[in-house]
């Protein structure tokens, strides 16, 4: 059976929970399954072959936490286990696909965490060659939670082995990643980085997943596959059990492939009797997808998509040196908080997309590029407009971006058709092409549209389809036309409604060297949009220009009842202009507020230093860094912005509590709130949770004990009781170290007086009470109100 014959061609079954099974086979709990590979081969061999007799085609290797590596060496791990299941498939005489299975390294990447990306492809790439050389079919990377990681893996895969390789992800109630990502923006990443199969795994169980797999199969063009939960876990005898059986499992499985789905099978709590119930319904079922083929291009960020389609897209050009000295001093001096101020005012005015550009000779571009790109993600969700002609520094930035990014700029010429369009194609991007070759801009409409031909055809050759193509005709100046902008304008009505093909245009330079020249850019633009302007570079923080955008928008009715126009034309000209965020108020409290809510860390200390000039620590404290860790906090818990943001946020406020620390020395320490102890339990080797909680509760004033990961019960216990902590915070993301939570309680409650928070992606607030915790923290600003609840309202002294 090979992968490109059957994959998203028929229907496949693929199969269900390995830790479960081996659980039943007295693996302890809180030992990792993938070490039985080595230790019990006989064991995991059993349990493969269970699937196979169940029906199952796709067996994945017993390798979940092959890269990062652990008692055993990752090549170990991982050649062990895809030896066992290509022995199980031989031997059970079936024909079955065999999938080297990895998952996320446990860790945040930067800027988020402290593993940098190059490390974490690192491991995934180590891990990828060994399951290659095994003699793994494809590569099945499940349950990640962050964009950025599944970059790494995606790439490490491609990068460094010929294998196939399929994606899935988890996420929460609402659709969305641990870092913020929704479905779509997800799969809009792994469908451009070239997977071969996209889905969702974990954390649900059937019924949930049937909401959530529209959203997927409507959107992407690759094959799904969706592995659900045996539902969500129950506490019997000490043991995580599941309550969804078999015969209601295979119904909704039934159901997903009905919607369109490519391959199902089960993740957590799901057995070999749960499987042989799905094949047995859903065997001889053909895939039937949605239709997708007229999908919107798009661009996406870490956490949001942006569509191209009948409404011009705006793309945000103040973050280019070309006639900007302030941006200029800003780059030589390596000041990249002003590349995010302008980053957070146009995101603030109504940009779309940022371009970014730091072209100036004064500076290595590759390097400042890479940072410039890193840093402005920080600080906004938008796409970015990846914008230089040096192809090393290009490359370098795609690396660094998390997302599908559009780049600025291909052109006609032989030497950027050869070097720009091979980058297009491996990172997946959307590319703005220029219509200029080796002998400049055409002056005729016909002579811009050839070489707009020129570019779609080469484009072509390297797989990059004409929707992930951009074209910019030239905007010339009038002051020096006899023809004005009709060359460029017929261009652009050509290449849009013939070609069918998107357009942008830098809209500003149609008035280089007349007088009043935003009155002729805004009627230009107004023209460009009516010829079909699918995205225009354009100053968001221009009154004129948005003016004519929202009126355009009204007039041609892609602006229903007129809101975005009434919502940006105050009455009685309350808002003549649109205020650029540092100049909104003179009050410096608000820009520092500001820079701690756009996670600007540098900005925060610069603010947080004039304050001190002119208030107490304390007030400042009091005053502004904990108010704005407080909104922050309401908008996360509202879903109005993501974990990225939140870290960020308590980053920044870090920064400014560093420098109010300084002061506070010569005062005497502040008074911490309280103290807590937080650990992630024994055999769990996952911190991700734990250590957010920590920034968070630091920020907001108390003293952390933190025990780390795979913590023994008996060294929490210790721990509580030395310090005498009133307060204790545990960890377990994996279904099978649950139960050591439950044993570190039982201790807990039976040696010493104190209250435990839980949380975890597989807690629930039933499950957290069956195990006898006090308080369930849904997401890391719970943890906050229930410390507050308990410290500041006096439950705990």
């Amino acid at each position: 059976m090979k992968f490109s014959e059957v994959f998203g061609k028929r229907l496949l079954f693929c199969d269900g929970a390995m830790g479960t099974m081996l659980q039943s086979l007295g693996l302890p709990v809180g030992k990792r399954a993938d070490y039985w590979s080595i230790e019990q081969p006989e064991k995991v061999k059993s349990v493969h072959l269970a699937y196979l007799e169940a029906g199952c085609n796709i067996i994945t290797a017993n390798t979940f936490s092959a890269a990062v590596g652990g008692d055993y060496s990752t090549e170990e791990i991982a050649k062990s286990g895809v030896r066992i299941a290509k022995e199980a498939v031989a031997q059970s005489g079936k024909q079955a696909l065999v999938a080297f299975d990895m998952t996320a390294t446990g860790e945040l990447l930067e800027p988020l965490g402290e593993l940098s990306f190059e490390k974490a492809y690192e491991g995934f790439a180590k891990a990828v060659k060994a399951g290659e050389a095994s003699g793994a079919d494809f590569v099945l990377i499940e349950t990640m939670t962050d964009t950025a990681e599944i970059k790494a893996a995606v790439l490490a895969v491609k990068e460094n082995s010929s294998l196939p390789v399929v994606v899935t992800f988890t996420v929460d109630e609402n659709g969305r990643l641990m870092t913020g990502a929704d479905i779509v923006t997800a799969a809009a990443l792994i469908e451009s980085l070239g997977a071969d199969g996209v889905g969702i795994n974990c954390d649900f169980g059937p019924d949930k997943m049937l909401e959530l797999a529209p959203e997927l199969l409507e959107f992407t063009k690759l094959p799904v596959l969706i592995n659900s939960n045996a539902g969500m876990p129950v506490v019997i005898d000490g043991v995580a059990s599941y309550d969804v059986k078999p015969v209601s499992f295979a119904a909704s499985a039934k159901k997903l492939v009905e919607m369109g789905c490519s391959a199902v099978g089960g993740c957590c709590g799901t057995t070999p009797d749960h499987l042989k119930a799905v094949v047995g319904l859903c065997s001889g079922m053909s895939v039937a997808r949605p239709d997708v083929s007229g999908r919107k291009s798009f661009v996406s960020s870490r956490a949001k998509t942006v569509f191209f389609g009948d409404k011009t897209v705006l793309i945000g050009e103040r973050i280019n040196p070309t006639g900007k000295p302030k941006l200029k001093t800003a780059l030589k001096e390596n000041n990249l908080e002003y590349l995010c101020t302008e980053a957070v005012n146009q995101e603030n005015a109504g940009a779309d997309i940022l371009d970014v550009n730091v072209g100036i000779s004064e500076i290595d571009e590759t390097s400042v590029l890479e940072a410039a790109v890193k840093k402005v993600s920080q600080v906004t969700d938008l796409p970015l407009q990846i914008d230089t002609a040096n192809a090393a520094a290009l490359e370098k930035a795609l690396r660094a971006y998390v997302g599908k990014p559009l780049i600025n700029s291909v052109n006609g010429s032989e030497a950027s058709l050869n070097s720009v369009l091979p980058l297009v194609a491996k990172y997946g991007a959307m590319v703005v092409g220029l219509t200029l070759d080796e002998k400049g801009i055409p002056e005729t409409a016909e002579g811009r549209i050839e070489i707009a031909k020129r570019i779609i055809s080469r484009a072509a050759e390297y797989g990059i389809d004409k929707s992930d193509i951009i074209i910019d005709p030239l905007t010339m100046t009038i002051s020096t036309s006899d023809v004005g902008a009709l060359p460029t304008l017929n261009s652009l009505d050509y290449i849009k409604n013939t070609l069918g093909v998107h357009t942008v245009l830098g809209v500003s330079n149609i008035s280089f060297g007349l007088p009043n020249r935003e009155k002729v850019n805004s009627a230009f633009f107004t023209l460009a949009m009516q010829k079909g302007l699918s995205a225009g570079i354009v100053n968001p923080l221009n009154s004129a220009m948005m003016d004519a955008y929202y009126s355009y928008n009204a007039l041609y009715a892609y602006d229903k009842g007129c809101l975005e126009y009434i919502a940006n034309n105050p009455v009685n000209n309350v808002q003549s202009e649109i205020k650029p965020v540092q100049k909104a108020t003179a009050q410096t409290a608000d820009d520092l507020k500001t820079a701690v809510i756009k996670g600007m860390s540098e900005k925060a200390a610069e603010e947080t230093e004039k304050l001190l000039k002119e208030k107490q620590p304390v007030e400042i404290i009091d005053g502004y860094l904990i108010p704005a860790l407080d909104e922050v906090g309401v908008q996360f818990e509202s879903k109005r912005l993501f974990l990225p943001q939140l870290l960020l946020a308590a980053s920044a406020a870090s920064a400014a509590f560093d420098v109010i620390k300084k002061q506070l020395s010569s005062q005497g320490e502040a008074q911490k709130k309280g103290r807590i102890i937080l650990a992630t339990v024994k055999g769990d080797i996952h911190d991700i949770g734990k250590n957010i909680v920590k920034v968070l509760l630091e920020n907001y004033g108390y003293e952390i004990i933190d025990l780390g990961r795979d913590v023994p019960a008996e060294e929490i216990v210790k721990n509580a009781k030395e310090s005498n902590v009133k307060l204790v915070g545990l960890s377990a993301l994996m279904t099978t170290t649950v139960p050591n939570m439950a044993d570190t309680i039982a201790l807990l409650r039976k040696e010493h007086d104190c209250k435990v928070m839980v949380g975890g992606a597989v807690l629930t607030q039933e499950y957290s009470e069956q195990i006898g915790a006090d308080l369930y923290c849904k997401d890391a600003m719970a943890s906050v109100r229930c410390a507050e609840k308990l410290f500041e309202e006096g439950y705990l002294k």
